[in-house]
């Protein structure tokens, strides 16, 4: 890939009781960081802390435990206004735990993460790691073009000015009866920097699959038409 991102400080935190061993779960992150080298992404070897494990019932505890130490061990290293670029988090073997850490992560402490399920991990699977590891570059770069598309081209995208749409539909998890869709939209122009764009989230009813919210319009007595929805 193009200009690959950078993770100096990094660390691995394991809810998994099926990975306590240590040296297993220093084998993957060993064979994680070797695959986002290999991908591009300049990765430092050594861990800001040492890869650990956690009670999944302490989620929140262990998160900002490692979040306050991974400040207090900058700050001792003279990384002043530093901070975590990299968490990688290891799942409880037990579903259910993955919005509350993306949550803590994300609007709580501003950490970085990925997460990876145990049951992928134990295959120690190429494939797997190599996905995690684009994942990563994206996340810690902003800018995950490939070079072999570099040098293909798209047809008529990258001669005439486009823009591309991305849209999904989140649902709730299995015996979630009552918990709203969550649709996304995505969008942008510059293709080289496919993974800069603008986004729109819209809940909507239970297990709908189409987007209701895409495009509509209304009359108003006033003003006229207008024209509403996610891709107005």
């Amino acid at each position: 890939m193009v200009n690959g991102g950078t993770v100096q400080f990094w660390t691995c935190l394991n809810f998994s009781y099926k990975l306590r061993n240590v040296e297993t779960t220093t084998t993957i992150c060993n064979e994680l960081v070797n695959m986002c080298v290999s991908k591009g992404t300049q990765f430092s070897a050594n861990s800001l802390l040492p890869i650990r494990s956690a009670n999944p019932s302490q989620i929140e505890e262990a998160l900002i435990g490692v979040h306050d130490q991974s400040m207090a061990r900058l700050a001792s290293m003279g990384q002043n206004g530093k901070q975590l670029q990299l968490l990688i988090i290891i799942l409880p073997d037990q579903c259910g735990s993955y919005g509350k850490i993306k949550r803590i992560c994300d609007t709580e402490l501003g950490i970085v993460s990925q997460c990876c399920k145990p049951a992928n991990l134990t295959r120690l699977s190429k494939q797997y790691f190599e996905n995690v590891a684009l994942k990563i570059n994206v996340k810690v770069c902003r800018n995950n073009v490939l070079s072999d598309a570099i040098q293909r081209r798209i047809p008529l995208v990258s001669d005439l000015p486009t823009i591309i749409f991305g849209a999904d539909v989140t649902h709730p998890q299995p015996g979630e009866d009552s918990g709203p869709s969550i649709a996304a939209v995505v969008a942008f122009v510059d293709w080289l920097e496919i993974t800069k764009y603008r986004g729109l989230v819209s809940a909507q009813h239970h297990s709908e699959e189409i987007i209701q919210d895409l495009y509509r319009t209304t009359v108003d007595p006033q003003r006229g038409v207008i024209h509403r929805g996610m891709t107005r």
